[in-house]
């Protein structure tokens, strides 16, 4: 059977923006093929603020994003936050929520809290309640999203994500038979994409 391999970072202000075409795409492919998650891994660990010239690259992006895709957000997160240009610890709470098959719903909770509610996925504080939030035992989540086994899990994903032919955040590739096909991102029509995965399965 074929896959569809979508590989997203929580903390990718772009894959906010494809969440709602993206939801229909996999809909309407749910019984033609396997749809599997990577996370990417945008930006690895650290404790630094981030710089300002990142921040308003990331507030024109953000922005943009707006303008181009109708996408919300609450831009209220760079004046009352304290950004960091970290994704990792976003990555593994996505990663320990997959071992409990609550990825999607773990994604959502992250991408909600930082474009919405102006808080912060790069904080394990903030990751943790969004974990209790969706059902996960907030002791036994904190204790995994720092261990070393999930660490070890994401730094092969990350290295698997770059083994694809992708170009950032989000990308689809369809594997079909051993071979790999690029699925262009189409953020505002779900079935200019459809049509191309039928095509090649």
């Amino acid at each position: 059977m074929a896959r569809l391999i979508y590989v997203y970072d929580p903390m990718c202000s772009w894959c906010w923006g494809y969440r709602e075409t993206w939801l229909k795409l996999q809909a309407a492919l749910t019984d033609k093929l396997s749809i599997e998650y990577k996370v990417g891994g945008l930006a690895p660990d650290s404790d630094e603020p981030m710089p300002l010239d990142m921040q308003q690259f990331l507030q024109q992006t953000w922005h943009r994003i707006e303008q181009q895709l109708g996408t919300k957000f609450n831009h209220d997160f760079w004046h009352t936050a304290q950004p960091r240009r970290s994704t990792y610890p976003a990555c593994r709470a996505v990663l320990v929520a997959r071992q409990h098959e609550k990825e999607p719903e773990m994604l959502f909770a992250i991408q909600k809290a930082y474009y919405l509610n102006a808080q912060n996925p790069s904080d394990i504080s903030t990751l943790a309640n969004l974990a209790e939030q969706i059902g996960l035992d907030k002791t036994v989540f904190i204790k995994a999203i720092q261990s070393d086994a999930i660490n070890a899990l994401l730094m092969a994903e990350i290295n698997a994500a770059r083994s694809l032919p992708i170009q950032g955040f989000p990308s689809l590739v369809l594997e079909n038979k051993g071979e790999y096909h690029v699925i262009p991102i189409n953020y505002l029509d779900w079935e200019a994409s459809y049509q191309q995965i039928l095509s090649l399965i």
